[in-house]
């Protein structure tokens, strides 16, 4: 797979990554054996960029990868994520990027991954109580100390961007974007590419609806979190469904699967954004790896901007508790 740099002056990194949040949450029962099966199969494929988080699985998710990771350090480029602090039994009570708090996640994280350093550290959120100033100061640290290669943030404006390389470089914006979410290009991209930041797309398909598989949330499993999200719920859902039906259609005429346009749409955006989407099974994995091959015509990328447009979807994308984590 060819690869893509991180910003201006950042690391070279697959242009694909993999999400690996949904192999211990979000989307129904985990399946670890799979999961691990996934992981191998992306490297041998040639997706070194691999993106986890303190908070996925309360910390499962970097104790299922650690292993693979391990075994396999020298080909992979390691993304994990603080900022959000875990309440009891299990919960997510709210964002914490103070310096002691992003410090004691780092060597939490280093701990649960068994590695000596984090290639690329987020700020999973801003947060409101703490300015964005000391939370990178506090990651810079990280780096002086030789923990942390790069640091990153997540779902950050332009305005928290613009003070956070005041203090360090900060080398990936993550942010939801996608066919489906193309708020980002309106003020986050521009604002990316004024500062020498890559931009890392997640939920690049849009928590699966793009792939043109769902049909109705009576297939969700327990625990899934689609159920609580505002676009998958009602009219809402039914509008978006009909938005993927025009998907499918372009993707009928390229004989490719509507997950694979998708992301060719996005790699096509620049050569700075990297998507990670995620996938706890090998079919789905090698599916989006074809992404990579797919050239799209000028036709095609107007065919697709036509129908999703920046304001084509219906629906917030989260519950209103959780819209006040988006720094906007």
């Amino acid at each position: 797979m060819h690869q893509r740099r991180l910003g201006s002056n950042g690391p070279l990194v697959s242009a694909l990554g993999l999400g690996c949040a949904g192999m211990s949450e979000c989307y129904g029962p985990g399946d670890d054996v799979e999961s691990v099966r996934t992981l191998h199969r992306a490297l041998d494929l040639g997706v070194t960029f691999l993106d986890t988080a303190a908070t996925y699985g309360f910390g499962g998710n970097e104790r299922l990868i650690g292993p693979v990771v391990r075994e396999r350090r020298h080909e992979i480029f390691l993304a994990t994520k603080c900022g959000i602090s875990g309440g009891a039994a299990g919960t997510r009570s709210a964002l914490d990027g103070s310096p002691a708090a992003i410090a004691r996640s780092c060597d939490e994280s280093l701990m649960r991954l068994g590695v000596d350093v984090i290639d690329l550290f987020y700020l999973h959120r801003l947060d409101p109580q703490v300015p964005v100033e000391e939370s990178v100061g506090a990651m810079a640290r990280l780096v002086d100390a030789g923990k942390v290669r790069y640091l990153g943030l997540s779902e950050a404006g332009p305005s928290a961007l613009r003070r956070a390389c005041a203090v360090h470089q900060i080398t990936a914006l993550q942010s939801e974007y996608s066919l489906w979410w193309r708020e980002p290009e309106a003020q986050v991209i521009p604002a990316c590419r004024e500062l020498g930041i890559g931009f890392v797309p997640f939920s690049p398909l849009g928590r699966g609806i793009l792939s043109g598989t769902l049909t109705s949330s009576d297939a969700f499993a327990r625990g899934d979190v689609r159920l609580h999200l505002p676009r998958f719920q009602g009219d809402s859902f039914k509008q978006n469904l009909e938005l993927v039906a025009e998907l499918e259609k372009v993707a009928k005429v390229r004989a490719c699967s509507s997950s694979q346009l998708a992301l060719a749409w996005l790699l096509a955006r620049g050569d700075d954004i990297v998507p990670i989407p995620g996938t706890k099974r090998r079919t789905h994995l090698e599916s989006n790896v074809g992404a990579t091959a797919l050239a799209l015509s000028a036709d095609d990328i107007a065919t697709l901007n036509a129908t999703f447009t920046l304001t084509a979807g219906f629906g917030e994308r989260y519950p209103p508790e959780f819209m006040k984590w988006v720094d906007r």
